[in-house]
């Protein structure tokens, strides 16, 4: 019998791959579900399971980092993701294997038999760090503008806000860029790169974060000395990022 964890932050995608994968008659088990971060941490090392089905946007960061969190990887992972624009390009570069959103019963059982298909533990690590490491080679990102398309670093994007249906990119050189695109879209597209949205009109590249100050309640400076706003809501989940800073 093979051990599941199903790791995603919405209760329905949980509860839609736990149906399935029951009524499957395939020889899975799932031993727990968790909705961050933390408590998948803590469930993983509880319950040491074979496969982990596992979202990439988390409450308090990404699939991503909850994989980086152990020395030793003795799971497979099948990750999960609703924006195939940025991540999947990485996943190309390996074997491993990935559900788009909607989940549906074929491709969640495709590539939960792909993932089981004799990968012993040590070569599902060496796939696992490939991956991550192939993440870090996505360095640039396409934004157009009125008048060009400029391929840009993701690493010089100090940070991004909203702008009604446009964003603008405030880039480590001091220059703008106006997109015809929502804050939301960019959000979801740069949020496995180590960007954090601290409040509906606001995302920051963690790498550009100068320091935090206390004051007008509460507010990020840039290392470039641009201000952003820091959203109550978003406080508690800003403060554990620096944790694991």
């Amino acid at each position: 019998m093979i051990s599941v964890v199903v790791i995603d932050d919405e209760q329905k995608a949980r509860e839609t791959i736990i149906n399935i994968l029951a009524l499957s008659n395939t020889n899975l088990n799932v031993v727990g579900e968790a909705d961050d971060i933390n408590s998948a941490y803590d469930l993983i090392n509880k319950k040491h399971p074979d496969l982990v089905l596992l979202d990439i946007n988390l409450p308090d960061g990404t699939g991503f980092d909850l994989i980086k969190m152990f020395s030793r990887i003795n799971f497979k992972v099948v990750f999960i993701t609703a924006h195939e624009e940025y991540a999947i390009k990485a996943f190309k570069f390996t074997a491993l294997d990935y559900i788009l959103k909607p989940i549906t019963a074929g491709d969640l059982l495709q590539a939960v038999e792909k993932a089981n298909e004799s990968i012993n533990k040590e070569e599902n690590e060496l796939k696992i760090n490939t991956f991550l490491s192939n993440l870090e080679k996505i360095k640039k990102i396409v934004l157009k503008t009125s008048e060009s398309i400029h391929i840009v670093r993701i690493k010089n994007i100090i940070r991004c806000e909203a702008d009604v249906n446009y964003t603008t990119f405030y880039l480590d050189n001091d220059e703008k860029l106006l997109v015809s695109k929502t804050l939301k879209e960019y959000a979801e597209l740069l949020d496995s790169s180590g960007f954090f949205r601290t409040h509906q009109s606001h995302l920051v590249n963690q790498d550009h974060i100068l320091r935090y100050d206390k004051t007008e309640g509460g507010h990020l400076v840039m290392d470039n000395e641009s201000i952003v706003p820091v959203a109550s809501r978003k406080k508690d989940e800003l403060f554990k990022l620096f944790e694991r800073m």
